[in-house]
């Protein structure tokens, strides 16, 4: 079953995203501002959601549509074939944002939204009142200079939470843009990477994931999309790309070292450069003898 996708991540990265997915097997792939567009199945699906790197949600594109005023947008939606999606239990919210748009108003948009999808579902289940206590379908909106896109997540917890890092400080690196940086300055598996101020260790973790170290993903969120969307294809993914399903980090990475916190440069006869003055690591340590450095 071939369906549209769309996939956003962070502005200047949709290069990344785009050769992504086309290295899983993506048809038609459209890099627009802030996301990109694709085409694929179902196993697809399930494979963007659980190996992207780069992007933040994998969405189903429901359709598109022009919308000038309120009733253009009601409309519009109310003829999509939401039933197809959503269950008569089904929670479905709806979030989004518009720009550059006659319909301005994000809090608007949400409600005519809302109200035409109970109004479609009403016509084809035949019940007034809808309890939504089942499974939950959010419904994502973008509205960019009248054009509307309807979308169905199908990701859950963003794709940034990789789930390896269970306390962080305030203003963390998001890891999405950790892994573009490694990706960016061509990090191989042979070369070794210091961050002087690494923080959390963000990149540094990222760079170690890229290596192929033991660092898991957790990305079960996809799992508890129903039918075949969900659980099955992520099994087969899993089991065709060999990667794990549920990620934890059950142990120390053996190729990160981090020092304790305010020792005095007790990485220094490992990082010529002394660039380290409290907090050091080192990660993907290199089996050559010489190995770049950063």
């Amino acid at each position: 079953m071939k369906l549209n996708f769309a996939a956003p991540c962070l502005f200047g990265l949709e290069s990344l995203v785009a050769d992504e997915l086309r290295q899983m097997g993506a048809e038609a792939v459209t890099a627009d501002n802030g996301r990109v567009f694709f085409a694929g199945d179902e196993a697809l699906l399930a494979r963007a959601n659980i190996c992207s790197r780069f992007a933040e949600r994998i969405l189903v594109v429901l359709g598109s549509f022009e919308a000038h005023t309120f009733e253009d947008l009601f409309q519009g939606v109310k003829n999509l074939p939401l039933e197809n999606w959503i269950g008569v239990q089904d929670e479905f919210p709806v979030k989004g944002y518009s720009l550059k748009s006659d319909l301005f108003s994000v809090r608007d948009c949400q409600a005519i939204i809302k109200k035409a999808a109970v109004e479609r579902l009403k016509g084809v289940y035949g019940v007034e009142w809808f309890q939504e206590t089942g499974t939950r379908y959010r419904l994502d909106f973008s509205i960019l200079k009248n054009q509307v896109h309807i979308f169905l997540d199908t990701t859950g917890v963003p794709l940034h939470k990789r789930g390896y890092r269970p306390t962080a400080n305030d203003a963390p690196m998001r890891e999405t843009l950790a892994a573009a940086l490694c990706a960016l300055s061509r990090l191989r598996p042979y070369h070794t990477l210091y961050d002087p101020m690494c923080g959390s260790g963000t990149i540094l973790i990222e760079g170690a994931m890229r290596r192929g170290s033991s660092v898991r993903l957790r990305r079960s969120a996809f799992c508890k999309f129903p039918g075949k969307f969900g659980l099955q294809n992520a099994k087969k993914q899993r089991q065709r790309l060999q990667t794990p399903l549920i990620l934890s980090l059950t142990g120390r990475i053996p190729t990160v070292r981090r020092s304790k916190p305010r020792a005095k440069m007790p990485c220094a006869q490992a990082c010529p450069t002394k660039l380290c003055s409290n907090t050091a690591m080192s990660a993907a340590s290199s089996p050559r003898p010489s190995a770049a450095r950063w």
